[in-house]
């Protein structure tokens, strides 16, 4: 098992709490928000692990070296924000496996890794999409899901109970990627909810626990549910 880790974003609307550190260095309960991610794959069965770095990534790289709890930590740096596509893509040059697990480095998914493994290579499609069900669904935006594929997105501000992105994937190290996109790019908006017909990426559901701490007060609500919640434990 093989990881990317997005670690690289600007955290613009945390900037008041971060204090000079890149969103992933939020503190939760008293360690890095990353330390969080790294245990969880670890314990997993994770045995290597690529961080994409961008801004400020000195705070990560002198807080974590080049092993965490003897796994091997490997760095893809951006020079330029890239977005999370052209992050994601620079990162899957460090890759040795066929298939690799890519987690969003501000969330946190009660996803069983290596089922979500199995099930991207049984889904025989070159990338697999975790989704996760809440109650609202208005500030993420709603994945449709048919016949357990992604067959397409719903606009941000719609209401109601739904499935979402989860922000954790498997792609394969050779996806064939759009011609068209440009060295920075969107994930999310340039490649899945625009190229979605023709990616059909799978769909894993996960029913278990889910916190995105990219707003102040998910970033509260993981000071109080992450430092006494085992997100391991599955439902």
């Amino acid at each position: 098992m093989e990881a990317i880790i997005l670690v690289g974003g600007l955290g613009t609307r945390l900037q008041s709490r971060l204090h000079d550190l890149p969103k992933a260095m939020a503190p939760v309960g008293g360690r890095p928000f990353l330390q969080i991610l790294l245990d969880r794959l670890i314990d997993a069965g994770c045995e290597r692990v690529i961080l994409s770095v961008g801004h400020l990534r000195g705070a990560i790289i002198d807080c974590f070296g080049n092993a965490y709890r003897g796994t091997p930590l490997a760095y893809a740096a951006e020079e330029i924000p890239l977005g999370t596509g052209g992050a994601i893509r620079r990162a899957l040059k460090c890759v040795h496996e066929d298939a690799v697990l890519v987690l969003n480095g501000d969330t946190v998914l009660n996803a069983d890794y290596a089922q979500l493994l199995r099930a991207h290579r049984d889904g025989g499609q070159p990338l697999t999409l975790a989704v996760t069900e809440v109650e609202d669904v208005a500030r993420y935006g709603g994945v449709v899901v048919e016949q357990g594929r992604v067959a397409g997105f719903m606009e941000k501000g719609r209401t109601g109970r739904g499935w979402i992105n989860g922000g954790t994937y498997v792609l394969d190290r050779e996806f064939s990627w759009p011609a068209h996109l440009a060295e920075r790019f969107s994930f999310e908006t340039d490649l899945l909810a625009t190229h979605v017909e023709l990616i059909r990426p799978t769909a894993f559901l996960c029913s278990g626990y889910f916190l995105d701490i990219g707003v102040p007060e998910d970033l509260d609500r993981a000071q109080n549910e992450l430092a006494g919640l085992d997100v391991t434990r599955r439902d």
